[in-house]
């Protein structure tokens, strides 16, 4: 069966082969994007509007920098703050205010149309985001209703790297990768399989990849 990540990172599909095989190929697809307190929900609702649009198994992917002190800022919102404000000052902000634990979040999402039995990973199905089914409901097929208010069945995978708050250092990665440390290290400052072998993409990418081998 075929699965298509949906993004136009190839550098993400890369990281995805390392965990899937050949099984993953990417699908550069500019889907619309919700806004949303959480990473759950914007990256289900992408991969309803993937599937609609290919017809075949899809992988999406949300991420961000959560600073535990600032109520999880950026969070969601990270690819915006970093253009609007700018990394550098995120870091200093997180500082003034002693906020230096911090956490790495990814959230993969995965819909082929199909209803999925019961495991330990969420499922969103729209009207109710990113919570567990009751035992009666754990097992549905798709409906044409479904279909039409995009109410289709999303598994999602988490995946987190801790870390703290630094002063930029490094001169490798994207991002927020300067300012955010884990064991001694920036992320700009490590080498590329250093930074995969702890990657919050990847700790999704393998419980996706378990689950999935099984589908």
């Amino acid at each position: 069966m075929s699965l298509r990540y949906v993004t136009t990172n190839e550098g993400k599909v890369r990281e995805a082969l390392e965990y899937l095989d050949d099984t993953v190929t990417q699908l550069d697809y500019d889907y619309p994007e919700i806004q949303a307190e959480e990473l759950g929900p914007i990256a289900a609702h992408g991969a309803r509007e993937a599937y609609a649009y290919a017809g075949e198994p899809v992988i999406v992917d949300d991420a961000g920098l959560f600073i535990e002190d600032l109520d999880g800022f950026p969070g969601p919102y990270s690819a915006y703050v970093e253009h609007t404000l700018g990394v550098e000052r995120v870091g200093k902000l997180a500082r003034e205010e002693g906020s230096l634990d911090a956490q790495f979040r990814c959230v993969i999402a995965y819909c082929d149309g199909e209803g999925f039995e019961a495991t330990p990973e969420p499922v969103d199905r729209g009207e109710r985001r990113g919570q567990d089914l009751a035992a009666d409901d754990r097992a549905s097929a798709t409906t044409d209703e479904q279909v039409a208010t995009g109410d289709l069945p999303v598994k999602l995978f988490t995946g987190a790297v801790p870390g703290t708050v630094v002063e930029p250092r490094g001169d490798g990665g994207f991002g927020y990768d300067p300012i955010f440390e884990h064991d001694g290290k920036t992320l700009a400052e490590m080498s590329a399989a250093e930074k995969n072998a702890i990657s919050h993409r990847g700790r999704a990418l393998a419980k996706f990849a378990e689950w999935y081998a099984e589908r």
